[in-house]
């Protein structure tokens, strides 16, 4: 499945908006945006690990956690979520429990891994956001990794153990 011109306008919004402001404001560089079905942002979350000292507080469950008051399940099937990189598995969880029907990411978990090596403040599990939903019982259609202008550039220096 490849990417539409809308997913990578979207995935821009992932990067620049989200990604970059969790950077600027001390946490790590990770953003996520909600699009509803007729191709509007619906919201969008960034990485709180480090200001708000919470280990889950990833920019996908942060949107997860913003989109279940406002949105059901039902609604969530139709819509698209949008991230800076590939969900990790706990992401990849919430995702699925939300209901969302679709995922469309830029940066890859294994590219985010070669670029942040041992750093203890990013344990990436090797387990892709697909295996994750493959084991449930609710389809999750996933897209990427897509090319985003700033997805890997918005990790450089950022990572204690960067080459």
């Amino acid at each position: 499945m490849t990417g539409s011109a809308a997913d990578i306008a979207h995935l821009h919004t992932a990067v620049a908006a989200a990604a970059r402001r969790s950077r600027e404001r001390g946490n790590h560089p990770f953003g996520a945006v909600l699009v509803g079905p007729e191709g509007s942002v619906l919201l969008e979350a960034e990485n709180t690990v480090t200001t708000e000292r919470d280990a889950t507080g990833h920019a996908e469950t942060n949107l997860i956690r913003l989109a279940t008051p406002r949105f059901d399940g039902e609604y969530l099937g139709t819509c698209t979520f949008y991230t800076s990189t590939e969900p990790c598995a706990m992401c990849a969880g919430a995702i699925y429990w939300a209901a969302v029907g679709r995922v469309v990411f830029a940066l890859g978990e294994e590219e985010l891994l070669a670029m942040t090596g041992a750093d203890p403040a990013n344990p990436t599990l090797d387990l892709p956001c697909r295996t994750v939903f493959a084991a449930g019982r609710r389809e999750v259609a996933v897209v990427g990794p897509l090319p985003a202008d700033g997805a890997r550039e918005v990790h450089a220096g950022f990572w204690h153990t960067q080459p």
